[in-house]
């Protein structure tokens, strides 16, 4: 029976990895997926798209047609130096066995059956010496001869039919490049952001203008390869198509959801009523909060697609949107963890906010907010953290260096990645506007805290507003670091309330 173009792909990538020697970690980060994509796909559980077809070609170095003729074909066009070197490789854990009929079953008889090798190797004694020389000694000096190589590249790969000896007796010589992989976070990550900016910056013979217009175009799709290269090794898969729960659909194209943000815009009323009657003076200073939303990556998002459940019971290892019923906020002096809201009743509100609502619950400021209903799924607060940690690096190096070209191009990248992971034609790459409003959420939560630590460290706050503006009175410098870091703050501008 002849197997489906899906399955003969599936059987050529098992061949071809266990021919090159490629782990399934290595495999993934060339193709900008991650492992358990991979394994997926070779498990049957989801398809190899025309897309990913394109990239095992070229990653192989040989035609699609070729790729997709099937693993013996395939074979014969791997290029030499693609071949592992050593002879002798273990089968990597791509999930699916490589069938015995991976060929028609006119074509069975060229490849020899798996355990014919045990026989030889065992009957001829210079085979297993062989096979020992070349891992043990890379130099040519010490290179086995012709004549042992093409039995050694025999016993190794007796899976599939082996290339022809004199191509490989050429090759032997020289030790295979090595197959490209991703390296744990943050450094490997971060090198490819430093590398597409050297990339740009050469290919525009140093303009530093025309490489940071290049840069900016491409953030999209860039950060986006970036986030697929850091789930390498992820324990968690996620969605990135889940199916849309109704609250997260747009009313119209240019319309809004029933998600609310908790995007603050406050001032504290007491104060601006006392200045304005020329009761008091007082010298106040706008902060801003650094990469505010880059932040706001480091967030409890859900993994999977969002289930529906009712009740008043809130599950700290799920995340999600959820109704509820908030409580009043009655505290003067500082802002609702609601934002801006200001109609009464029930609303859909994000996970960071629920969150900060039963904190401030704990603390005594309001009464604990009723839950009726959510859409939520199991989560995780590191999934965008490798990618976060990376883009850190990058800036903090940035900014060492006065490097404005980088900034930007980074602040760009996080700040498009929150803005298209919801509906956005700029990014098809993934549908998560669960993830948006909960970044977004995260960002203003995390103002609030600011906020809460100058109340209990004795400043006023006299203003909050958007994602990174705090406006407080007092000597601020005691209660945060001026700079330009992530967990410093720095003073916009400076004035007098009441004059």
């Amino acid at each position: 029976m002849l197997m489906s173009t899906e399955e003969t792909l599936r059987a050529t990538v098992t061949a071809i990895a266990h021919r090159t020697g490629e782990q399934q970690s290595a495999l993934a980060a060339a193709l900008g997926l991650t492992q358990s994509q991979v394994s997926r796909r070779q498990r049957g559980k989801a398809a190899w798209t025309l897309t990913d077809c394109d990239r095992l070609a070229s990653h192989w170095g040989m035609p699609v047609l070729d790729l997709l003729a099937g693993p013996t074909h395939a074979l014969t066009r791997l290029p030499a130096d693609r071949i592992a070197a050593g002879g002798q490789q273990t089968l990597i854990p791509l999930d699916t066995p490589v069938p015995e009929h991976i060929t028609p079953p006119s074509l069975a008889p060229a490849v020899p059956p798996a355990p014919a090798p045990t026989p030889q190797m065992s009957a001829s004694p210079p085979v297993p010496s062989a096979l020992s020389t070349p891992a043990t000694t890379p130099s040519p000096a010490t290179t086995p001869s012709p004549a042992a190589t093409p039995s050694t590249l025999v016993v190794s790969t007796s899976a599939v039919s082996a290339p022809p000896s004199p191509t490989v007796s050429e090759s032997a010589p020289v030790a295979p490049p090595a197959p490209k992989r991703v390296a744990p976070p943050a450094g490997p990550l971060a090198d490819r952001v430093r590398g597409r900016i050297a990339e740009e910056l050469s290919a525009h013979g140093g303009d530093l203008e025309a490489a940071r217009a290049a840069l900016i175009r491409t953030a999209v799709p860039d950060v986006m390869a970036l986030f697929a290269a850091s789930r390498v090794g992820g324990r968690y898969e996620h969605s990135e198509f889940p199916p849309t729960a109704g609250i997260l659909k747009k009313a119209s194209q240019k319309g809004a959801d029933q998600v609310w943000e908790a995007r603050p815009k406050w001032r504290s009323e007491e104060l601006h009523r006392a200045a304005r009657g020329g009761h008091i003076t007082m010298e106040v200073t706008a902060l801003d909060m650094n990469a505010a939303y880059l932040s706001a990556l480091k967030t409890w998002l859900p993994i999977g697609k969002l289930v529906h459940s009712e009740g008043d019971h809130h599950d700290a290892k799920r995340s999600g949107v959820h109704r509820v019923t908030p409580a009043t906020w009655q505290q003067p002096d500082l802002p609702s963890p609601l934002g801006a809201r200001k109609e009464p009743g029930d609303l859909w509100i994000t996970e960071p906010t629920l969150r900060l609502l039963l904190r401030c619950a704990k603390l005594g400021y309001c009464e604990t907010p009723v839950i009726h209903e959510s859409w939520t799924s199991g989560a995780s607060e590191g999934l965008l953290e490798k990618m976060r940690r990376a883009l850190v690096e990058v800036r903090k190096d940035a900014i060492s260096r006065n490097d404005e070209v980088a900034l930007e191009y980074v602040k760009s990248m996080y700040s498009k990645f929150v803005s298209t992971i919801g509906e956005s034609s700029a990014n098809r790459e993934i549908r998560r506007p669960d993830w948006m409003h909960i970044i977004r959420s995260q960002a203003f939560a995390n103002l609030w805290l600011k906020a809460h630590k100058a109340h209990t460290s004795g400043l006023t706050v006299v203003q909050m507003s958007g994602t990174d503006e705090l406006h407080v009175a007092g000597d601020w410098q005691q209660v945060f670091p001026e700079g330009r870091d992530l967990s410093q703050v720095k003073a916009k501008t400076i004035y007098t309330l009441g004059e």
